[in-house]
């Protein structure tokens, strides 16, 4: 008896990804535009200057002196080569990690700088640029990260920007009536709580539409701040609304190192606070024991309930804590800055806050980068506006919704929120 043929093996089609796009079309019209505008517009023999270190450091750095035209072009080339990368990659279909967006950001905004502040004769002061944006990127961090903790519990939070006005006014009334701006933080994190309160408490118990209870919120909140401002505040600022700032505390040695010491190290407790939240949450959120039944009721709340967690109880916890962390981004408005309370001073910032964390893809890091991007922008409009550039500032405030846009639209990657977010859950 002959032996038996070995069967064939059925043969599968294997399935090619698609190529991506998006990325290197983005990256070749930067490029493009980076090589045109900024070497073409940049006049020949003009420079542009510098300084990285200030009078504080532990020593001079040398004022960078850079022909801006050359520069332009260099700096353009590179542009286009990362974009060639992107190309390539693309057509490989390999993965590119974080590096090659940072990379191209980095060498796009020197660019930028070289061709806007080229032949106004103004030093670019590099530490205090970074260090004006890190601050204004204080009240957006923490608003992101207010949201961030809600959303991934799957509480939609609308109210930051309401959170973020009652944290400032609660901080500038009680560092008047106490002379303590130490206690200024203590009620901001209280008035956050409570907006935050009020928040799960119709969203819970009451199954109603979290975005329309955070607009709602954010309404009542100004219209009360606002009557109270007219009512109380102005009667006797003296005693409600002359609160004092928070000192600075630079940190031995570390603040007198060249560019990272007064970027970093030189701020007040304030910005050290957001330090360690944003640390914390970095860690605990993917590695902990609470981050996981945090992200478990915000993804599938009856699967999270099937293992004994208690769905709107976390949520409860959670949005009023991640209150707290709003109401300590208001407080940067009044005791932060050492001014007093103003009629919506908050100026949709909560608004910002929230698209950095959509931005950020609800992840502590990506959203902090996205804060921070939105707080040069402002920073850099402001820098270039005393300047005297001829770039439009309102073009440069623009540019953070831009990204954003694109970044909804996929251009920097698949935008997901938590599945359950808006979705009460109703034990059966």
């Amino acid at each position: 008896m002959s032996a038996l043929a070995p069967a064939a093996v059925p043969q599968t089609d294997v399935v090619v990804p698609p190529i991506q796009w998006k990325m290197p079309i983005l990256y070749s019209v930067l490029a493009l535009l980076g090589i045109g505008l900024f070497w073409l517009g940049t006049a020949g023999g003009t420079f542009t200057d510098f300084q990285l270190s200030t009078s504080k450091d532990f020593f001079q750095l040398p004022l960078i002196h850079v022909p801006a035209r050359p520069a332009a072009l260099v700096l353009g080339v590179l542009m286009v080569t990362l974009a060639a990368y992107s190309i390539w990659a693309a057509v490989q279909r390999r993965r590119v990690g974080a590096w090659l967006p940072i990379a191209f950001g980095v060498i796009f905004i020197v660019a930028f700088l070289v061709f806007a502040a080229a032949g106004t004769g103004r030093v670019v002061a590099v530490a205090t640029l970074l260090a004006g944006a890190l601050s204004l990127s204080v009240p957006l961090i923490f608003g992101s990260m207010c949201g961030l903790v809600g959303e991934r519990s799957g509480i939609v939070n609308i109210a930051i920007e309401g959170q973020l006005l009652m944290g400032a006014f609660a901080a500038a009334t009680a560092a008047s009536m106490t002379g303590s701006a130490f206690v200024g933080l203590i009620a901001a994190a209280v008035g956050g709580m409570l907006v935050a309160a009020l928040l799960v408490f119709f969203a819970v118990k009451y199954w109603v539409d979290q975005i329309i209870i955070g607009v709602v919120l954010n309404v009542l909140v100004v219209g009360l701040t606002s009557f109270l401002y007219s009512t109380v505040l102005t009667a006797d600022p003296q005693r409600f609304n002359t609160p004092d700032g928070l000192p600075t505390w630079p940190i031995p040695i570390l603040s007198q190192i060249p560019v990272i010491g007064p970027v970093l190290f030189n701020h007040t407790v304030l910005v050290y606070l957001m330090y360690a939240i944003v640390t914390f949450l970095a860690i605990y959120v993917f590695k902990s024991k609470w981050g996981l039944r945090m992200r478990a009721v915000g993804e599938h709340p009856k699967a999270a309930d099937t293992v004994g967690i208690n769905v709107n109880r976390t949520r409860v916890i959670n949005t009023i804590g991640a209150g707290a962390i709003a109401g300590l981004g208001g407080a940067f408005f009044t005791v932060g800055t050492g001014l007093a309370f103003g009629n919506e001073m908050s100026s949709g910032q909560g608004y910002i806050a929230l698209a950095a964390m959509i931005l950020g893809n609800w992840n502590p890091l990506g959203a902090l980068g996205a804060a921070l991007l939105f707080g040069f922008a402002k920073n850099l409009a402001n820098t270039l506006s005393v300047m005297g550039a001829s770039v439009p500032s309102d073009i440069l405030l623009m540019l953070p919704y831009v990204v954003t846009l694109f970044a909804v639209a996929g251009f920097v990657g698949r935008v997901r929120a938590p599945a359950a977010e808006n979705i009460p859950y109703k034990k059966s």
